[in-house]
């Protein structure tokens, strides 16, 4: 959520804990991929980098070669594979230490980021706010992956370190995939192709920074805006749609709920008055004030998440409580003033939750 910077981002994955015939698997991943000589390390650098005359990097014989033929194209029959995932992946590793931002339209045309997105954009917004996940068997896997904030090659690395997503190998991603990083967009594009790829073994929720706020604060509106170029505000927009369709959470096998930011509110909503008038005559909802109590996962299913960005008051509060909460050692809950939208939930609260939800453990941004 807004951790040491993004260079010091983690990413969750796990060790192995046995939770019956599946396995949850989280632990952080070292940061072994030492920074590019020419790629750039910041949403700033990449903004200077493209609106200034940038050579690739070289050695005596020149530059490196791409590994793979670019630019990519969509494939003839608009059905993945995991070849051409492949080469996604290591079109955008080349690219990413070889070229400067603006260059990689080059090795991705606007028209397949088009198709991308909307493919993904598709499946995305048929899933339920709360995804669960329960296809597990005896040598099933689920790897839940925290913030990766932009950091591509630690993204390629995880996936080679743990196994690409199989029929026995699940991966729940938990949000932020943007911001503070200098390759948020091919980093959420490579995990857009795993979900078209692989849909019901991967999965991708929504975190804080998937909102128009934190993106044109934090460095993802302006990184787009330098690698696209004239054309970057309309992949900005494009990518602020697939944000709406995230699911919010995910329970896995029936035990463990993940959210980015965590618990939430109940939302008590009363009619009020009957509005004058013949047309467009609806119901007036108000939104009661009563004292803060956990909301139910009926509740988490019927909010509306597709918004850009989580509100901080009104009758939509439950996605802001999922995307921005924290925990604290402090019981009850309360609002949570330091952010200014979502709550701090004690330890009460989340035993509560487990046990009326027959659930094992809370998992979020930060682990609980």
């Amino acid at each position: 959520m807004s951790g040491g910077g993004w260079w010091s981002s983690l990413v969750n994955t796990t060790t192995p804990k046995k939770k019956g015939p599946w396995q949850i698997h989280c632990h952080l991943v070292p940061r072994r991929i030492p920074k590019p000589a020419t790629a750039t390390n910041s949403p700033e650098e990449a903004t200077t980098t493209a609106s200034s005359t940038t050579t690739t990097s070289s050695t005596p014989e020149g530059p490196t070669p791409p590994p793979v033929q670019i630019p990519l194209s969509w494939p003839a029959d608009s059905s993945l594979t995991l070849d051409w995932i492949q080469n996604l992946i290591s079109a955008f590793d080349w690219s990413s230490k070889n070229l400067p931002p603006a260059e990689l339209p080059a090795v991705l045309p606007v028209s397949v980021f088009d198709t991308l997105v909307l493919t993904a954009s598709k499946i995305l917004h048929k899933e339920p706010n709360c995804v669960r996940i329960d296809d597990c068997n005896d040598n099933s896997r689920v790897v839940v992956v925290g913030d990766v904030h932009g950091q591509l090659h630690d993204v390629i690395f995880l996936l080679q370190d743990a196994g690409f997503p199989c029929d026995d190998r699940f991966f729940v991603f938990n949000g932020d995939y943007v911001d503070r990083g200098a390759w948020g967009l091919e980093t959420f594009l490579v995990l857009l192709a795993w979900k078209v790829f692989l849909p019901q073994r991967v999965y991708l929720l929504r975190g804080n920074h998937e909102s128009k706020y934190c993106t044109s604060v934090y460095g993802f509106e302006k990184e787009v805006l330098a690698k696209y170029g004239d054309k970057g505000k309309h992949v900005y927009r494009k990518c602020l749609g697939c944000f709406e369709g995230l699911p919010l959470a995910s329970i896995i096998a029936g035990h463990v709920y993940t959210a980015h930011g965590g618990l939430f509110r109940s939302v008590s909503i009363t009619p009020s008055k009957r509005s004058k008038g013949k047309k467009n005559r609806r119901i007036i909802l108000n939104s009661e004030t009563k004292p803060l109590c956990l909301g139910s996962l009926e509740e988490l299913s019927k909010a509306r998440r597709s918004v850009l960005d989580p509100p901080w008051e009104g009758q939509n509060l439950i996605p802001g409580d999922v995307l921005w909460s924290d925990p604290t050692m402090k019981s009850g809950l309360s609002p949570n003033t330091e952010r200014g939208i979502g709550l701090l939930w004690g330890p009460d609260c989340t035993e509560d939750f487990l046990k009326k939800f027959e659930l094992k453990v809370v998992q979020t941004h930060i682990c609980v």
